[in-house]
């Protein structure tokens, strides 16, 4: 960055933009940060640069989505896409940098960087301060600062264009961000959303509830049913228990009396087999010393054979003992001269290693004193280039001089076309005032005549102003009659879609409860989970019928609980089926397999069916499937449907109450005179589901159709009403335009008569004018010539410099020269070191060689010590073996005579045990009769013990299997006042009747009825919960809605007025206006602009001049700013159309506005740039790629 002009404002902003850094983004290819202070600065450039890439990138950081605003057709466009000789890049990086000292941003940091980053993968971040985040988070973070994408803090000339020529209703962005409403109205979305969402889940619950309280009163009576059940399981387990205990006293006295007789038993056995084994192991002791007499004869027979034989083997092996002994003496003298060798060679290496290391020694100190050599000859050089640093700063400084005088001879050359162009602009008003005074001399005559046809224009104006008025109260009545028309299709359309919506969550509920299998037992939905596994599974019973919705009520009383029956394909599936109920524990159910539902019985009173009233059988009045006839048969075949109670109770008595039936309204009769009756609070309708479910499709359906015509009716409507609203438009545009007119007349009639009187007296003025003008013009003339004096010294001045650096220069080729030649001695240095430490190294690896070969002659040594006392050793075992061998020769002589000896005395002992063995036999034979008497009694109390055993644990398991409880458990429930097994017996006996009596019992149904309640509870609780967050979210929205138009009405006036008062500052007067669209929401009506520049009529804004409405607009945003300014604002060309003075008064006051906002401003005209404190330049030197370049470039390319 380069300064153009000094800075002349130092003004203290809150928070204001640091910086910008941009890489790879659109035409910015290479990394450049721009750094900014407050007050203005000024990014220009010659056209296709890239200036307005700098806006681009500032409004897409901060989160804009819509690439037409980035000037693109898709996101990845943003992305530098190369040159003909850059490659494109895969990622676009864009972050700003505030300065957030006094934490008007909210969050805890002086400083906040907020960047983004798009990949051409099309993956996206954003940061802040370096940590990821949303870009809700962003834009919650610059809330009411008027940063924003949608804020007036970036104005291109896009805005400037949407701000005029858009609908009044698109202009409510600027103004809702300028009243600090977004956020209220981003707050009524969500709770709007959310309590759109409220009555979507209230609708939901309202079908649950509806649904669950059908289910409450029948589970209630399965319920009790079950406790019954439960109760009476109860007292028969607890008959069972003291039965099983009473019989498992008397078993385990029997178990104890056999165990007694088993163990005598036992004993007898054991010593019997005791004797017999004691007269086998002496029998057995026998044999073996005979076979050890018969081996020892034997060996003693073979030792007296073969004793002659050792003693010849025996001295063979002295021989050869002898001989190692001689050849192992020969060897030693061989290592001991080997010892010697290794010596002399380990004393011959320990000098060579000295001599090495002394010569390493010299060599060390050579290379010390080359490495202080050489640190000298470094810091000569060190020297040199720190004078020839300090030398290009000097050039530096010198050149920055001179950039300062371009600088002050730019500033001082855009004077002198101020001057210029004052001196031109006075010219012209002097000759247009020329000409006005003539014009006033020459006019009078012609005034008269121009008043009299400027006055009948007016009151034709008049009368046109009244015919359309009327046409627009006519009109207005009829978009009145279709806005009614259209608010009673949007009501009706709204209570279609509330009833789709109700009906379709009703539907959902009754699929999902029929999916899951609501309102049946616990077991049943545990077997109808594993249908998808199980393929013999059908379905419940409730599943293969279909009846009549009149019937409905009649065949589900006459089912019962038989409703809840399920079908099976055979028995292997209902008993794999009752396998994993009992393994899971998840209770019982009833099954009804085909293969066993066969030949029903037959209804026997036939005579029944020609009753009054009697409607048929209630299998005949269900619809099923051939295959499941018998199923039907079997559960309904003998149940008649009767149509009320009163012929029910007539035809019960008539046939003796034999007959069980059902009337339609849910009575039920049973065989005996027992009649059920009475109202459910909640019909559980097991079988209307699948009917109610069609009816719901089909109103469904019928409602998408209705809301479907009536959507197209509503925009045939809309479009009628857009088409009046188009007229009324028109017509308000020609009233609007005859408004014009008619001010246009009035004006030019006041003004004929005011320019008649001013004729005649202001002449005087004229001249006085001219006078002043004269004035000025020589003032003008000074002012050049001072300028021109001081274009002189700023010439002067660089030429000074320019010689300085000439010098300076000189002295750096010199410098440089030194530099190259204390450089080339740094290199002979370093190549001597280098030299010095490779001998060095040399030396130090023959040192580590002869210490290796010392080490490897040390080892040999040592091996070759070891071998020689080896061998010694090995002399002195083998003449020990020599004497050894020549004891047993002479002790083998004494052993033969030994021999013979204990021959004879074994041959004696074989002949005394032999006679003895001969007993043994007959005792043995006795004692094994015994013992096979002994084990058959053992054997046979062994049988009963068994059998007892068995029946206590046959008692154990179905104790367990029955009851799940242990006999430990069982004990626990002892109870001694029954004692009388028979009367026990027969309790057992009658509650298992009664327990069959009552016939199929859904024991889960406890469990489910508490479940079913605690849900209901919970949904109603819901229910009440949501009811009271919708009345709170509707009091959230109206209390925004208040608020909201509280401060947009007191915003807008004072925007108002303030435009008002900036339109006059920057057009020296006229008038202008913002009105609200009649008849609309003060919140979402739109607002139209209304500008009377001085001296003209009032006129439409299409009929304004292009630059006349840059202007306007700019007067509407700098008012913004005067109200509610923006931390930083940044304008892109906003100021293209103006002239010259516009340009001026542009300038001026947006100067004026530094003192709480900071601009950055992106323009080409002179004028603007003059008021800035600092320019930055963007060009493309390179093909395709934007730089920053330095001012004399910029001012270069200003002047091309």
């Amino acid at each position: 960055m380069k300064r153009l002009f000094p800075c002349r404002n130092k003004v203290e902003v809150t928070m204001y933009l640091k910086s910008i850094e941009v890489q790879g983004f659109k035409s910015f290819a290479n990394k450049i940060v721009f750094k900014f202070h407050n007050g203005i600065t000024g990014i220009v450039g010659p056209n296709g640069s890239g200036k307005s890439n700098v806006a681009d990138a500032v409004r897409w950081v901060l989160g804009e989505q819509r690439i037409k605003q980035l000037r693109g057709a898709s996101m990845q466009d943003v992305i530098f896409s190369g040159t003909e000789m850059r490659k494109p890049l895969g990622s676009a990086y864009v972050a700003i940098t505030l300065d957030n000292a006094d934490h008007q941003l909210a969050i805890d940091y002086d400083e906040v960087t907020v960047s983004r980053r798009l990949y051409r993968s099309g993956e996206s971040e954003y940061m802040i301060n370096g940590t990821i985040c949303r870009l809700k988070d962003v834009n919650e973070l610059f809330y009411d600062t008027g940063i924003g994408k949608e804020g007036y803090s970036i104005i291109g000339q896009g805005q400037i264009d949407k701000i005029l020529s858009g609908k009044p209703e698109e202009r409510r962005e600027l103004f809702d961000e300028a009243a600090g409403i977004v956020k209220f109205k981003r707050r009524k979305y969500a709770a709007q959303k959310k309590l759109e969402d409220e009555k979507q889940n209230l609708v939901r619950v309202n079908d649950i509830l509806s649904e669950l309280e059908k289910q409450i009163d029948p589970l209630e009576k399965q319920s009790e049913k079950a406790r019954i059940y439960l109760r009476k399981k109860e007292e028969l387990k607890t008959l069972d228990v003291n039965v099983f205990l009473v019989e498992n006293v008397s078993i385990k006295e029997q178990l104890d009396a056999a165990d007694e007789k088993l163990r005598i038993a036992n004993g007898d056995l054991e010593d019997t087999t005791s004797k017999y084994e004691h007269i086998k192991e002496e029998y057995e002791q026998i044999e073996g010393r005979l076979e050890l007499l018969d081996a020892s004869i034997e060996s003693a027979r073979a030792t007296l054979t073969d004793t002659g034989v050792m003693r010849s083997k025996l001295e063979g092996e002295m021989n050869v003992l002898k001989e190692q002994i001689h050849s192992a003496q020969g060897n030693e003298e061989h290592l001991r001269t080997r010892i010697q060798t290794l010596q002399t060679s380990m004393q011959e290496k320990m000098q060579e290693k000295e001599s090495i290391l002394q010569q390493k020694e010299e060599i060390d100190e050579k290379l010390t004193t080359l490495q202080q050599a050489r640190e000298e000859a470094r810091a000569l050089l060190e020297s040199v280039q720190g004078r020839i640093e300090t030398l290009n700063n000097d050039i530096e400084n010198g050149k920055n001089t001179i950039i300062d005088a371009l600088n002050n001879r730019a500033t001082i050359k855009s004077k002198m076309g101020r001057f210029d162009t004052m001196l031109e602009q006075i010219q012209i008003r002097k000759a247009e005032l020329n000409s006005r005074i003539l014009r006033a001399k020459s006019d009078e005559a012609a005034q008269a005549e121009t008043i009299k046809n400027l006055e009948e224009e007016f009151e034709r104006v008049n009368e046109a102003i009244q015919n359309l008025h009327d046409t627009q109260e006519t009109l207005e009545e009829r978009l009145a009659g279709m806005r009614e028309e259209l608010a009673n299709k949007d009501q009706k359309l709204r209570d279609t879609q509330v009833s789709y919506h109700q009906e379709k969550s009703k539907l959902e509920a009754l699929s999902n409860l029929t999916e899951r299998y609501e309102g049946y037992g616990g077991a049943v939905k545990a077997v109808m989970e594993q249908k998808s596994q199980e393929k013999g599974i059908i379905g419940v019973v409730a599943d293969i019928i279909q009846v009549d919705a009149q019937y409905e009520t009649a065949i589900e009383t006459a089912l019962g609980g038989n409703i809840q029956n399920i079908v099976t394909e055979n028995e292997e599936t209902a008993k794999s089926m009752i396998r994993y109920l009992k393994k899971s524990r998840a209770g019982r159910a009833t099954f009804l397999p085909l293969t066993s539902i066969k030949n029903p019985q037959e209804f026997k009173n036939t005579d029944v069916l020609k009753e009054k009233g009697v409607i048929g059988m209630a299998d005949e009045l269900v619809k099923v499937d051939k295959k499941y006839k018998d199923v039907a048969r079997s559960l309904l075949g003998r149940i008649v449907v009767v149509d009320n109670v009163d012929n029910a109770v007539k035809i019960a008595g008539k046939f003796h109450y034999s007959v069980r039936m059902v009337t339609t309204e849910g009575e039920l009769l049973v065989p005996g005179g027992a009649i059920s009756g009475g109202a459910y609070k909640n019909n559980s309708n097991l079988l209307g589901r699948r009917r109610e479910m069609e009816e719901l499709e089909k109103k469904v359906r019928q409602y998408v159709i209705e809301i479907d015509h009536l959507l197209e009716d509503i925009e045939e409507t809309k479009s009628a009403r857009n088409k009046l609203r188009l007229e009324i438009e028109d017509i308000k545009g020609q009233l609007q335009r005859k408004f014009i007119e008619q001010n246009t007349a009035r004006l030019n009639v006041s003004q004929a008569k005011e320019r008649k009187n001013e004729a005649a007296e202001g002449s005087e003025e004229l001249q006085s004018e001219e006078l002043e003008m004269d004035n000025q013009i020589k003032e003008i003339q000074t002012g050049k010539e001072d300028i021109v004096k001081e274009l002189e010294e700023s010439e002067k001045l660089e030429k000074n410099v320019e010689a300085q650096i000439a010098v300076f220069q000189s002295k750096l080729e010199e410098e440089r020269a030194e530099e190259s030649l204390q450089s080339a001695k740094v290199s002979e240095w370093d190549v001597e070191v280098e030299k010095m430490r490779q001998k060095d190294d040399f030396e130090r690896q023959n040192v580590e060689r002869i210490l290796g070969e010392m080490r490897r002659y040390e080892m040999e040594l040592q091996e070759v010590q070891e071998g020689l006392q080896l061998s010694k050793e090995e002399v002195e075992r083998k003449k020990e073996s020599i004497l050894e061998i020549e004891k047993t020769i002479l002790a083998s002589h004494t052993t033969q005579s030994d021999t013979e000896l204990k021959l004879k005395e074994d041959i004696a002992s074989k002949e005394e045990l032999s006679a003895k063995q001969k007993n043994f036999f007959k005792e043995r034979e006795d004692l094994s009769k015994q013992m096979n008497s002994l084990d058959k009694e053992v054997y046979r109390l062994n049988g009963q013990r068994e059998k007892l055993e068995e029946s206590i644990e046959s008692q154990i398991n179905y104790m367990w299997d029955e009851y799940e409880i242990t006999l430990s458990d069982a004990a626990s429930m002892r109870n001694e006042e029954l004692s009388d097994l028979s009367s026990m017996k027969k309790d057992i006996s009658r509650l298992k009747d009664e327990i069959r009596k009552l016939g199929d019992v859904n024991v889960n149904a406890i469990e489910d009825y508490k479940n079913l309640m605690e849900r209901y509870t919970f949904l109603k609780t819901q229910h009440d919960d949501l009811v009271e967050a919708e009345q709170t979210l509707l009091g959230i929205i109206e209390e925004l809605d208040t608020s909201m138009r509280r401060q947009f009405n007191e915003k807008f006036a004072e925007i108002n007025r303030e435009f008002d008062k900036v339109f006059k500052e920057l057009f020296g007067g006229g008038k202008g206006t913002l009105e609200l669209i009649e008849d609309e929401d003060v919140l979402e009506a739109g607002i139209r602009i209304i500008a009377q520049p001085p001296g003209k009529k009032l006129v439409n804004m299409m009929q304004m001049s292009g630059g006349e409405k840059s202007l306007t607009a700019i007067c509407l945003l700098f008012a913004i700013q005067n109200l509610k300014p923006s931390p930083f604002c940044l304008l892109d060309e906003i100021e293209a159309a103006l002239d010259e003075n516009n340009v001026a008064r542009f300038a001026k006051y947006l100067h004026k506005l530094t003192k709480n906002t900071q601009f950055i401003v992106i323009t080409h005209r002179r004028g603007t740039m003059e008021k800035a404190d600092r320019l930055y330049g963007i060009t493309m030197q390179e093909k395709g790629i934007s730089t920053l370049v330095s001012v004399n470039l910029i001012d270069k390319e200003l002047d091309d």
